[in-house]
């Protein structure tokens, strides 16, 4: 098993992105919703989550290169380490949340939080004991389903709505996602598609901003020559056109 192919790209930039999210909201729930100061979420939470997955996927890895070798396969492909979204929002507005609201204390949210992150690990190590029973006795679509449906409402629709929020920006990076998926089109130089994607919305976003300064701009222009030039120098027409 080659320890690196083309196609890892790609997957590098799409879990790069999905973890890149999950951290901003980290970041940004933590501080707005449960009132932990900003020196402890950037000081210790972000970076305790960002080593966390990188140590997760290099696990994982190791588990594929593994099972790869035991296996005599070529196919075999590690699966992405990343933070749990519905179990991210569940966390934060379940478990604390309530906290911080019933003890007004960000510190001792922050704390029963971890405590239950290291109960949910508990509960995930002893249930994987019976996982591969379960596995072997139930049908594949049974246990992709549930999956599916988790990732298309709390994963899926937020980021689809956003696109529609936001579609001079997202259009064009959507429409390149769906290009290289379905019709199988090899962009120029071998590029990844989630490259081209990524690179594409952040130029859009960039040039729609500066844009939106230099038409902002060119209005207060604008208005600043109507009021001191033009009703200057036809005032009666001017106030006219003012109570107009």
């Amino acid at each position: 098993m080659a320890l690196f192919v083309k196609k890892d790209i790609d997957g590098f930039f799409g879990l790069m992105t999905d973890n890149l999210m999950q951290l901003i909201v980290i970041g940004a729930l933590c501080q707005q919703v449960c009132g932990i100061s900003p020196t402890k979420v950037f000081g210790i939470i972000l970076p305790g989550a960002a080593i966390s997955i990188f140590i997760g996927n290099i696990f994982y890895a190791w588990q594929a290169r593994k099972c790869s070798r035991r296996e005599k396969r070529n196919d075999v492909t590690a699966l992405p380490f990343g933070i749990n979204t519905p179990s991210l929002f569940a966390f934060i507005f379940f478990v604390m949340l309530p906290v911080k609201l019933e003890t007004g204390n960000p510190e001792m949210a922050w704390k029963v939080g971890l405590l239950a992150c290291l109960g949910s690990g508990i509960i995930e190590l002893v249930g994987a004991l019976g996982a591969e029973f379960i596995r072997k006795h139930t049908p594949r679509a049974a246990l992709l389903s549930g999956l599916a449906g988790i990732a298309i409402t709390f994963i899926g629709m937020d980021f689809a709505l956003r696109i529609f929020d936001r579609p001079l920006i997202a259009f064009l990076p959507f429409s390149i996602i769906l290009i290289e998926y379905f019709a199988r089109i090899r962009f120029p130089f071998g590029l990844p598609g989630g490259l081209v994607a990524l690179g594409t919305g952040t130029v859009l976003a960039w040039v729609l901003f500066k844009l939106g300064v230099l038409v902002t701009w060119i209005l207060l222009l604008c208005k600043t020559l109507w009021h001191n030039f033009i009703l200057r120098f036809l005032p009666f027409q001017g106030e006219r056109l003012e109570r107009f």
